[in-house]
Order: C-alpha cells, then sequence, then structure tokens
C-alpha cells in the first residue's frame, strides 16, 4: 500500500462536528477528508429543528439536563448532560459571532421553538427549519477562509491504520472507487456521521451508512450504546429516498397526526400527545402504518398558507412529492434519523484507541442515553467537536508554522460495495433491527449481515457497514428490555438498573457465530 506522512491532524468528516473542530484547531494544520464537496452529504446540513439550549430567563442549563436525562429513559450519563447543556448558550453566542443568521426578534433576542419533551422552549433556529442548512454555510465560509484548513474532497477513509494500541493513521480512496493509500498523521479524529442509511427508511444522506464507526470497530475501538438507534416519527412518506423530514418543530406549533379515517391517535398514547419523546410517537406511528391505517401529519389548521414561508424545506420536499400542506395533511413514516450509539469516547473524546478521537453522530459520549432529546444532536456536535480540539492540541507535539499540503497520487479504480448488497442490508435491517425487534428477528438479521459479507469479500465499505450493522444486532439482542428507542416485543418492559452497553467487534462477531450455529 502506498504511503503518505503528514504533519497535520486528520478529520475524517466534513459536517457540523468536524468544520467546528477543525476551526477551533486552528492554527495548528488540519486536513479534512471530505467525501463530498463541503455542504453536500453530510446530515448536519439537513438538519431542521435546531440547536438546543437554555436561552431565555425563565429557562435554564440545569432544567436542560434534566429533560435530557428524562428522555433518555435513565441511561444518560449525568455528568456529560450537566457539562454539555452547560455550554450551550456559549456556542449559541460564537455561532452567532461566525455568521449564523439565528431568528431573532425585534429587541434582539433569540427567537426559541418547543419540540417534543422539552420543558421550555429552547431550540434556537434559523427561518422555521433551515437550521443545519445555516449553520453549515456559516463553517464552511470560515473554514474556506483559514489557512490551516486542507480539504480534500472526494476523498473518502475506508480503515483505521493500528499500530499497537494506537492509532497512526488512516486508509484513504477516491470516492468514486480506488486502491487505497496509507496516510500516517499525529492524531486522527472521526466525525463522519452516524448509521441511518443501514435502514431502508432513512431520513440521512445517501453516505450516512455507519461506515465510519464500523472502520473503528474493525481497528478495535469499543462501542457504546449500539442498539440504541433513534427513528424519527415523521419522514414524509413520498417514496424518496432518502425520506424528506417534516421536522418537529410543526408538531411544536401545533399539527396533529391523523390517521387514515381522519382521527388523533395519539392522545390515547400518551398525555403529551404529538409533543410525547420520539420513541414513543416513532411506535404509534409505525402501528399505524402497519394497522394499514396510512398516519398523516396536519399542519393545516395551525399553520395554514404560512408553512410555505416559515417551514421552506418541508414546503418544498412536499411540492416535490405533489402534496400541497396548505389544503392536504403530509404522510409520514417512522425513518431512521439518528445513532445514539457510536464509539464509546470519555469527557475529553478520546476513544479506547490511543490516538484516536470521536465527535458528532459517530460517538457515544453517554449524552443521548436510549432516546435522543430533540435538538441535542448538533449541541452535542459543537460541545464535543471543541472539546477534541483542545484535547487533541494538549495531547501532541506542538505544530510546525509550514505543513505541506498533502497531494494524492493517481490511484488505481477498486471496486465499490455491491448496490444489491447494500440494499439487502438496509432490508434486512429495517424488517429485524428497526422500531420494533425480537430474538428470532435479530438471529436471521445477524445470518443476513454474514451472508452478505461473503458475497463481496475484502471490500472495506461493505464491512464498515456490516460491522456496525453486527453491532446494532448484537448489542439489541444482549439488552433483553425495551428501553427508549431498544423495543423488544419479546421483552416489552425495562430492566433496572438501567445500563449502558459497551461491546467490541470482536465479541459482537463471536455472538454472531454462537447463533448462527444454532440455527445450522
Amino acid at each position: 500500500m502506498h504511503q503518505i506522512n503528514t504533519n497535520r491532524v486528520v478529520i475524517v468528516g466534513a459536517g457540523l462536528a468536524a468544520l467546528y473542530a477543525a476551526l477551533k484547531l486552528a492554527p495548528r494544520p488540519v486536513l479534512m477528508i471530505s467525501p463530498d464537496p463541503l455542504g453536500e452529504g453530510a446530515s448536519s446540513a439537513w438538519a431542521q429543528g435546531g440547536v438546543a439550549a437554555a436561552m431565555s430567563g425563565d429557562d435554564s442549563a440545569e432544567a436542560h439536563a434534566r429533560d435530557t436525562m428524562r428522555a433518555g429513559a435513565g441511561s444518560v450519563d449525568a455528568e456529560i448532560a450537566r457539562m454539555v447543556t452547560d455550554e450551550a448558550q456559549a456556542h449559541i453566542l460564537d455561532l452567532t459571532s461566525l455568521g449564523t443568521p439565528f431568528d431573532r426578534s425585534a429587541d434582539g433576542g433569540y427567537v426559541m421553538s418547543r419540540e417534543a419533551a422539552h420543558s421550555f422552549a429552547r431550540v434556537v433556529r434559523v427561518r422555521g427549519d433551515q437550521a443545519g442548512a445555516e449553520i453549515m454555510r456559516a463553517l464552511i465560509s470560515q473554514t474556506r477562509a483559514t489557512p490551516s484548513i486542507q480539504v480534500l474532497e472526494g476523498v473518502v477513509a475506508t480503515g483505521l491504520i493500528r499500530q499497537g494500541n494506537a492509532i497512526a493513521g488512516v486508509s484513504i480512496a477516491k470516492s468514486e472507487g480506488s486502491a487505497s493509500l496509507a496516510l500516517h498523521a499525529p492524531a486522527v479524529l472521526l466525525a463522519g456521521g452516524g448509521s441511518g442509511g443501514l435502514y431502508a427508511i432513512t431520513t440521512n444522506p445517501p453516505r450516512i451508512r455507519g461506515e465510519v464507526i464500523g472502520m473503528a470497530a474493525r481497528a478495535g475501538a469499543v462501542i457504546a450504546d449500539a442498539e440504541f438507534v433513534q427513528f424519527h416519527p415523521t419522514a414524509i412518506d413520498c417514496g424518496i429516498d432518502p425520506a424528506p423530514l417534516a421536522t418537529e418543530a410543526l408538531r411544536g406549533e401545533g399539527a396533529h397526526l391523523l390517521n387514515a379515517a381522519g382521527e388523533r391517535f395519539m392522545p390515547a398514547v400518551h398525555p403529551d400527545a404529538e409533543l410525547a419523546p420520539r420513541d414513543i410517537v416513532a411506535r404509534a406511528i409505525y402501528a399505524q402504518t402497519q394497522a394499514g391505517q396510512r398516519p398523516m401529519l396536519d399542519t393545516r389548521d395551525c399553520l395554514g398558507p404560512r408553512i410555505l414561508t416559515e417551514f421552506p424545506a418541508v414546503a418544498e420536499a412536499c411540492a416535490k412529492a405533489g402534496i400541497d400542506p396548505v389544503t392536504q395533511a403530509i404522510p409520514v413514516a417512522a425513518a431512521a434519523h439518528y445513532h445514539m450509539g457510536g464509539v464509546a469516547v470519555g469527557a475529553n473524546g478520546r476513544a479506547s484507541l490511543e490516538g484516536l478521537w470521536v465527535c458528532g453522530e459517530a460517538s457515544s459520549t453517554g449524552l443521548h442515553g436510549a432516546n435522543r432529546l430533540a435538538s441535542n444532536g448538533l449541541l452535542e456536535a459543537l460541545v464535543f467537536g471543541r472539546i477534541c480540539a483542545m484535547d487533541i492540541a494538549d495531547s501532541i507535539a506542538p505544530f510546525e508554522d509550514e505543513a505541506e499540503p498533502v497531494k494524492l497520487p493517481e490511484l488505481p479504480v477498486a471496486p465499490l460495495a455491491r448496490d444489491d448488497l447494500v440494499q439487502e442490508l438496509r432490508q434486512a435491517m429495517t424488517r429485524g433491527a428497526g422500531v420494533l425487534r425480537n430474538a428470532a428477528g435479530l438471529q436471521q438479521t445477524l445470518a443476513t449481515i454474514a451472508r452478505i459479507e461473503a458475497a463481496q469479500p475484502g471490500c472495506d465499505a461493505l464491512l464498515n457497514m456490516t460491522a456496525t450493522a453486527t453491532l446494532i444486532c448484537a448489542a439489541a439482542y444482549e439488552r433483553r428490555e425495551s428501553r427508549g428507542a431498544h423495543c423488544r416485543d419479546d421483552f416489552p418492559n425495562a430492566a433496572e438498573p438501567a445500563r449502558r452497553s459497551r461491546m467490541t467487534l470482536q465479541r459482537a462477531l463471536a455472538l454472531r457465530d454462537t447463533l448462527l450455529s444454532e440455527v445450522s
């Protein structure tokens, strides 16, 4: 394998967490690995809700932390929740100074939105549903103007280079498929997104298929809470892949969920009705779908024509699908949206392998527990993007004033993951490791994953996906209870005390082998 050495910190990913960390590392030389042009392909740019932060006088970081822990169904790390919520306001002010045009009132205050399971209106938005896109635009502009940051666009990380118990760099390739080369670096920060695209119905961009978590797992990193995958209740059910999102803020504005008979079904499910925690709403939506009662989100009375101007992303998605939200209810379905699990990290953002830091959705910090509180995802990315940057700067040798840009040689073409195998994997995960799970379904899914791996051996992209899928299923199999986003219909009750899960890929594969031997 061809080898390149760099003194730049390597950041895998180009979403909010990656960009923010790169800016916080400046003027230390950084190399960002981005499969797509900046601003494209990252989940952050698709985030509609906003950033959760206690900005109003009647709210507090303590109340925000309490809501976070309550939504997380007992498995949130309380110290992490307090730390993150304490920092939230400072990051909103920082983003504002970097050019993010948050919605402001006439007196200059931040306009706050109410979302599910929050006790206060504490979500800072941009033009209704444009927060992710506008934050990314501001950070990309700053990144382009920062001389210490080099961005390799059209390049994908395929694996981590391990030396002893430490990570010494990454294997990279051209996005369209090429042989890998080894890029040795003083530190590696993984910030490449979650795993939603491992499922047939998802709100995530096409590339977000668990590959970053998978490459860390294949290198031996400990993975935490892999079983906790959040399904957004209101993806627009219009046959588009990925599914457009109907932001939770619509329900915060008073939108109701109806079934095919025109009846509201959430008041009978939970006292908070449409503003119940996401896992509860997602299961109710899924149950209506399974019963043939195609669920819909009705914004006609609460918003009417205002949806066109106040929620432009939703309006555009509806228009593309031939839906008029002013006069029609919007068909919705539960879709894989956010992975609470990921590479286990401490309060400093470090993984279990030396030289490796992880932030954003690819990490598992303990903030989200079994069920992420709405709009805490972007907040966590900001807080841990900065934490990782500061810890990396403190942990590696002082940087040189000049860092040579990395120049890639021409690489020969190598095969990508076969599309038919990827689609089979997505269907299998939806059937057996989706909104509802049980032992038989998880065992069958693990068998399918093993067969998919065998059909294209040696393909790093596919093996990164199947590693994460195996960890999700193995951790879900071992968690014999229902908690938060993890619902077992063969173990419907929560067990006490609550606990977080930790698993290596080696142990997950051993469990898979054991289960497959039982049915062979």
